[in-house]
């Protein structure tokens, strides 16, 4: 079982000496199996999952941002799901997927079974949300991260006679900060009382906020942790933990320098804890460095996967397989490389020393980042960067191609289209926010408007067209139209539907979207041959001044 949490800094939780809360579970968890001293991810979301999901750094696999598509895992890309699939493992995945959404890029085109959860880098509500349940949209129960563990737990349970893998990919702390009153309560009541490194830049309501959101996090850790022990699982099943990044605002990390985005040390140092007791001496300490990228092969070799035996052989791994470590198995273990990037900045980091293009630190005499010895040894330095400037030239000859968003797999005819996934021109229109995950078309009241999709048709044949929408009561007889090459599909609003936003008890002020109910109008039936042209939503007929708002296009393919 994989656990990887959202925006969860290595200094979130009271086992690394964080006193502002308490996560005995994980706690225990950790105690219980081997941590790790120096473990790296990536300094935001979608690359970490990418690098975890296939043993490889993010920019081979395509991964080049958190939205807009470049979030996508390229589709020649084998995952660890695809892997122990191929080994007769059941396999699911529960929470925020993240590395694409249009099928063969949805969860269940990569390997995974079961799917519940959301495809994007955020979600706009917590509690009783749409979600998507193997491509299908569902009504979430409850606050997602309870309502992820439950369907989690559901699934160890139908699976308990078998070998399985579930990973659960908790959305929390990430933005925007909604958690249960309980939990918010007693963080709330506790209060701040270790601080970020510069205090000045701390924000104690969203430190409050996140504290309880980690503490929830290991409320439903002890279920999981539970149920296993319910079914005599636990002896023989290895439970991985990490998070995805470096904390999402400035609050207590061990003084490290950065956060999430950032590639210094406190950007992408992640706890890593992984339990196994029937192999794993309970606390065992690894001090050599160890990256997100060693997890695959890792879990490979400890549960003896023949890759070999997979239908798709996965690509050369950057990682290397750390069972030596965790059963303390006696090896000369060689001194290595991680590299870190996200925009425009890079590091290298070795087991004493992180550099990047202005800095040298030595991480074991200065572990907060303070000292920049860049000036006093430069043959080091530019040693290092010789290195990390090799990497990069590595990692740019994989640059991914054009891609376009897939409809119509032959093995999955239902596909969504998200506002987020267009390009739209028209003076007014834009995101419901500046972050376009989870976000909706609005201001659309220009006649001339259009919004614009780049797709690919796998399978020719009818589609049903439908589009989300909301309007006001002036907005009714707004004419839709779907077109793709000389064909098109027209509808008129014929009702308003203009609801408020979902209730959202935000902790700290957001700067995502929030999230609202959006209405479907049915287009009727479009052609659409195979190949690439782009799929194009415009108003020939557009009433009132107040516009109209636009959630997604669903095409569904009919089958003859």
């Amino acid at each position: 079982m994989i656990v990887i949490t959202d925006d969860q800094g290595w200094g979130d939780l009271s086992l690394h000496g964080n006193e502002n809360l308490r996560t005995p579970n994980i706690d225990g968890l950790a105690q219980a199996g081997a941590q790790f001293e120096r473990f790296f991810v990536s300094p935001v979301c979608s690359p970490t999952r990418a690098s975890l999901l296939t043993g490889r750094y993010h920019l081979r696999c395509g991964v080049t941002g958190v939205t807009r598509g470049g979030e996508r895992m390229n589709l020649d890309e084998v995952t660890i799901a695809e892997l122990f699939g191929s080994a007769g493992y059941a396999t699911a995945a529960f929470g925020k997927w993240h590395n694409g959404s249009q099928y063969p890029y949805h969860p269940n085109g990569r390997g995974f079974d079961e799917f519940y959860g959301f495809c994007c880098g955020h979600w706009g509500s917590y509690f009783d949300p749409l979600l998507d349940h193997n491509g299908e949209e569902v009504q979430g129960s409850g606050f997602c991260i309870d309502d992820f563990t439950d369907h989690a737990m559901q699934f160890i349970e139908a699976n308990r006679d078998q070998p399985f893998l579930c990973y659960v990919a908790y959305n929390t702390p990430h933005s925007p900060m909604l958690v249960p009153d309980e939990f918010y309560d007693r963080a709330l009541q506790r209060g701040v009382t270790m601080r970020h490194r510069d205090p000045e830049k701390e924000d104690p309501l969203m430190t409050i906020a996140a504290m309880a959101m980690c503490e929830n996090i290991d409320w439903n850790m002890g279920r999981l942790l539970k149920k296993l022990d319910e079914l005599k699982l636990a002896e023989d099943t290895i439970i991985v933990y990490l998070s995805d990044n470096g904390p999402n605002s400035w609050r207590w990390n061990g003084e490290m320098k950065g956060r999430k985005g950032s590639v210094d040390e406190g950007g992408v140092r992640s706890p890593l804890f992984v339990r196994w007791p029937k192999r794993i001496s309970p606390g065992r300490m690894v001090e050599p460095i160890a990256s997100h990228i060693d997890l695959l092969p890792t879990l490979v070799d400890l549960c003896d996967i023949d890759v070999s035996n997979s239908p798709r052989q996965p690509k050369p791994m950057d990682g290397v397989s750390l069972k030596p470590l965790l059963l303390g198995e006696d090896v000369n273990w060689p001194d290595r490389a991680i590299f870190s990037t996200w925009g425009n900045k890079y590091s290298i980091r070795t087991q004493r020393y992180r550099a990047d293009a202005a800095t040298l630190f030595d991480m074991q005499s200065d572990p907060a980042q303070r000292e920049n010895l860049a000036q006093r040894q430069p043959d080091l330095h530019r040693a290092l960067l010789a290195r990390l400037n090799d990497w990069r030239k590595e990692m740019a000859a994989d640059k991914p191609g054009d891609r376009a968003y897939p409809v119509g797999h032959p093995a999955r005819g239902f596909t969504v289209l998200p506002a987020q996934d267009s390009e739209f021109q028209g003076k007014g229109l834009r995101f419901s926010a500046g972050p376009p995950n989870a976000s909706w078309l609005t201001g659309w009241t220009a006649a001339d408007a259009h919004v614009d999709w780049d797709i690919e048709v796998l399978t020719a044949g009818d589609y049903t067209v439908t589009v989300k929408y909301a309007c006001a009561d002036e907005a009714v007889g707004t004419k839709l139209a779907v077109t793709r090459g000389s064909r098109s599909v027209s509808a008129e609003i014929k009702e308003a539907f203009d609801p408020p936003l979902f209730p959202a008890p935000d902790r700290v002020k957001r700067i995502e979207s929030y999230d609202k109910p959006f209405q479907r109008l049915s287009l009727g039936r479009l052609r659409l041959e195979a190949g690439r042209a782009p799929l194009v939503l415009t108003t020939p007929k557009l009433n009132g001044e107040s516009g109209i708002e636009i959630r997604q296009v669903e095409l569904r393919r009919v089958e003859p």
